[in-house]
């Protein structure tokens, strides 16, 4: 698409809402365009997300922008998401920028860093620009968010100092994606309107031929049409941006083979992070994941995981209140599988002390591992490679909590990946680990014959196949849904000129 010393063309994917569809959409133009040949990346200038993972340049950047430069098939860099909020409560999320933490801030300090980080964006940007064929960049939350306008580096703001033309993404299983979509355009002053090119409807189901009317209704009342129609389809998305998007379920275990399911727990802490953990085992046949907020929902499980956690200590302290610290013990003294991945690891240590993420100073574990944490003001970032049951292990590391093991201890620890186990009970802060598949399926076995359980992984389940399949699929909805030459056309020559201001289109006048 664009040739040397020019800036590659661009376009902004935005969203009526969170989880409107912006990282599918992106994700699926991504693919799309790698097909005809182009050198594409994904860019998110700001996300808030405690799903991340570590780039090959040894930066921290949303999971999502990870998993759009695989649909893209080209590497993750920092540049792809140059800022990266982490919740750590509810009003104040650690800061990352270019891939590492600068310092913690609530919402009304955050207003601090934003000119920075408006340069720091639209310097990624650029360098992406310099370095690509084409750009394709998600929006935040939606661009309607008029209370946040003044300092918006992720939305409109991005669209009006880049000149970028946006698509607006609504979800109709929402119900009132025509009001949602109008209704943003409407929200916006004329300068914002005027890069707002088209619509896309996510997620429908139904006869095409009934919605038809409301689409060209929707192209008569704010002169912008609608580029595509995206139907609904199961289990297309992993690597989703927050916990938000959850439901009870991560979705639906892929089928028994040998007729009898492996049935896994996660312990869905407030602040869980990184959940993308279990992805690859909801993709194992046989395998039946769920998600557990209270003591019952630990019954017949085989094996429990108690996941990431971007805030250990007050995580910890919510599975206590619920007795759920209590659910888990029992279980590990009866011989019952127990999983720690990073945050959870950390939990099952004898003491956690932390000065750096909570203040809380030293606080009791749940005691199943000889462990003892301490929290180290340098993050550790890293994407380390070892082997466990003889299996070769790829993963990626993200943590402030630093994990000493007593070997001596009467139990016996053994070594586990960079963590050790006890009897039932493992630990590890490697992240990713489940996405190889030797590794999984003799840890799943492993499991299974400590459970008691006749479950057997089958043989020949290839995750990476599995998550390109499904990046495929996204690439398909693109091809066969949208107006691809339309989208081309915006790319390469920026939003049409004149395109009307719906009403209010500003400030009441009083």
């Amino acid at each position: 698409m664009s040739g040397a010393g020019r800036t590659a063309p661009a376009l902004l994917v935005a969203g009526t809402t969170s989880d409107a569809g912006k990282s599918v959409v992106t994700a699926g133009l991504c693919r799309w365009l790698a097909r005809q040949g182009v050198k594409v990346a994904p860019f998110k200038a700001q996300n808030m997300s405690l799903n991340s993972v570590v780039a090959p340049d040894g930066s921290e950047i949303g999971r999502a922008q990870a998993m759009q430069a695989a649909a893209a098939g080209v590497e993750p860099c920092a540049a792809m998401n140059p800022v990266l909020l982490k919740p750590g409560g509810d009003r104040s999320s650690q800061v990352v920028v270019r891939g590492r933490p600068i310092g913690e801030a609530d919402a009304l300090s955050y207003r601090g860093y934003k000119e920075r980080l408006r340069e720091v964006a639209l310097e990624s940007l650029a360098e992406l620009r310099a370095g690509y064929d084409a750009v394709v960049c998600e929006g935040a939350g939606s661009p309607a968010e008029i209370n946040l306008r003044d300092g918006d580096i992720a939305n409109m703001g991005l669209a009006r100092a880049a000149d970028l033309p946006v698509l607006l993404v609504g979800d109709i299983d929402r119900g009132g994606v025509f009001a949602a979509m109008h209704g943003t355009l409407a929200l916006l002053e004329p300068a914002d309107q005027a890069l707002i090119a088209g619509f896309v409807v996510n997620k429908f189901r139904g006869a095409r031929e009934l919605l038809e009317p409301g689409l060209d209704m929707l192209r008569d009342l704010t002169g912008r049409p609608v580029l595509g129609v995206l139907p609904w389809l199961d289990g297309l998305w992993l690597d989703v941006e927050d916990s938000l998007a959850l439901s009870v379920d991560r979705g639906p275990a892929a089928p028994p083979v040998t007729g009898t399911a492996l049935r896994v727990a996660v312990v869905r802490t407030p602040r869980i992070s990184n959940f993308t953990d279990i992805d690859a085992l909801t993709v194992e046949p046989g395998v039946d994941v769920r998600f557990a907020t209270a003591p019952h929902e630990l019954d017949g499980a085989d094996l429990v995981i108690l996941p990431g956690s971007r805030a250990t200590v007050a995580d910890l302290a919510w599975m206590r209140g619920r007795g759920l610290d209590a659910a888990v013990a029992d279980r590990a003294r009866r011989g019952r599988p127990v999983l720690g991945i990073c945050g959870g690891f950390q939990m099952l240590a004898r003491t956690i002390t932390d000065e750096v993420e909570s203040g809380a100073g030293t606080v009791p574990g749940l005691g199943l591992l000889p462990t003892a944490v301490r929290f180290a003001e340098e993050k550790t970032l890293a994407r380390p490679r070892g082997t466990a049951y003889g299996e070769d292990v790829r993963a990626y590391e993200i943590h402030h909590g630093q994990v000493e093991t007593d070997w001596s201890d009467a139990g016996a620890p053994e070594p586990f990946l960079d963590g050790c186990r006890r009897a039932a009970v493992w630990g590890t802060t490697w992240h990713g680990a489940f996405e190889n598949d030797g590794f999984r399926r003799a840890f799943l076995t492993d499991v299974a014959t400590a459970a008691g359980s006749a479950f057997r992984p089958a043989p020949g389940t290839d995750f990476a196949a599995a998550r390109a399949a499904r990046l495929d699929a996204l690439g398909d909805l693109v091809a066969e849904h949208m107006d691809t030459g339309a989208v081309l056309r915006l790319m390469e020559q920026g939003a049409p000129a004149g395109l009307p201001v719906v009403p209010p289109g500003g400030p009441v006048r009083r």
